[in-house]
């Protein structure tokens, strides 16, 4: 299984999104989408608040 960085995760995000937006998707392809979505919006918040965090211990060893 490739791992998958933020990047990649937010191009995959913003190709659903312009997917959705043209109104082509049948109901299974939307559902689908909405769903691979709502996985790399957690997976892009999760890595968002890990760098935060990690970001902070930093600040605090250099005080």
């Amino acid at each position: 299984m490739k791992v998958l960085t933020y990047s990649q995760a937010k191009q995959e995000l913003e190709k659903i999104v312009l997917a959705i937006e043209s109104g082509e998707l049948d109901v299974d392809a939307l559902t689908e989408k909405v769903k691979r979505a709502s996985e790399l919006i957690a997976f892009c918040k999760e890595k968002l608040t890990k760098t935060d965090e990690e970001l902070q211990k930093i600040l605090e060893n250099l005080s």
